[in-house]
């Protein structure tokens, strides 16, 4: 079951079928592409529905949470946040925002909502993260959220900034706001 997160300016929630649209309109924007490794662009008809319809089967598999990120004074979602590749007790955090979006501290406090949910409901130990060199603004968001950046790895043909965060130190941290 994918589950239904609220914190001070949003909710979380499960996408449905009609957000595919804005998914293709905010994510087909060819910045969204740029500063991410695994949004493509074109983002051509029918990608965001194959995708929305993949998040049942993830979640029941235990492979990954996605969630629609929705401003609580709004029903239009602004972007999407997820812990994907979830093995045993660790899981990569991952996001991104509708460029409309950027700069409000939005994906922050997207992911303290999320970062909870995973060490607390989902029982993960390491949550992993990365991000394009060139998009700091998503680094940001990582230490912001207590990550700290170990080295920089090649996945593909792509150079990412990897960080970690341990549930221990996320604990002991000032960052978790969340809960």
């Amino acid at each position: 079951m994918i589950p239904t997160l609220k914190s001070k300016r949003m909710t979380l929630r499960p996408f449905k079928p009609s957000d595919a649209a804005s998914v293709q309109c905010l994510a087909g924007e060819k910045v969204i592409a740029d500063m991410t490794a695994n949004i493509p662009h074109p983002y051509l008809d029918g990608m965001a529905e194959q995708w929305i319809a993949n998040h049942e089967t993830w979640a029941a598999q235990r492979e990954a949470i996605v969630l629609a990120i929705q401003l609580d004074q709004s029903s239009d979602i602004i972007g999407a946040i997820s812990i994907t590749q979830i093995k045993g007790e660790s899981g990569n955090l991952g996001y991104w925002l509708g460029v409309p979006f950027w700069g409000q501290g939005l994906c922050t406090e997207a992911a303290s909502s999320l970062i909870d949910f995973g060490f607390n409901e989902l029982g993960l130990n390491l949550i992993i993260a990365r991000h394009l060199p060139e998009n700091m603004a998503s680094g940001k968001v990582m230490t912001k959220n207590g990550f700290e950046f170990k080295n920089r790895v090649t996945i593909g043909n792509r150079e990412l900034c990897h960080y970690e965060l341990k549930r221990s130190d996320w604990q002991a941290s000032s960052v978790n706001v969340a809960s």
